[in-house]
């Protein structure tokens, strides 16, 4: 599989929502450290440079679980955004965590609540960064 890509702002910013939430003790050191694995492994480019495909913050991603076909709809933003009515998922969520820097049709394996599932991201419906929102 491909490196993930990370554009810089949404990089910057989710470190600082973890640094936060650590002093907050908001998220989980385990969940914290998901992320900043995921992060630290990226190819973090400048938003102009994100392929359309790549998921981001803000974007608004249709997947489904390989494991019983289901298919959502939600949008990946930050915590203090998160309103699960309005489909808007916290990048603390471990959906969220194992989306974020990933390509439409990849399959991701994550541990989920419920346990290991298999997730294949099957379209971007909007991206910031191709819709030329820089700095959402």
């Amino acid at each position: 599989m491909s490196k993930l890509i990370v554009n810089k702002l949404d990089y910057n910013r989710i470190k600082s929502c973890i640094s936060d939430a650590k002093q907050l003790k908001s998220i989980s050191h385990s969940d914290a450290e998901k992320l900043l694995k995921e992060l630290n492994n990226a190819e973090i480019v400048e938003p102009g440079a994100v392929p359309s495909n790549v998921v981001t913050m803000n974007s608004i991603v249709k997947l489904s679980f390989l494991n019983n076909n289901k298919q959502i709809q939600f949008q990946i933003v930050y915590p203090n955004q998160a309103n699960v009515k309005e489909n808007k998922i916290s990048i603390f969520s471990p959906i969220a965590t194992a989306l974020i820097g990933y390509k439409v049709k990849d399959e991701i394996e994550w541990i989920v609540p419920a346990g290991l599932t298999k997730i294949r991201i099957d379209e971007i419906i909007y991206q910031p960064e191709a819709a030329g929102d820089y700095n959402l």
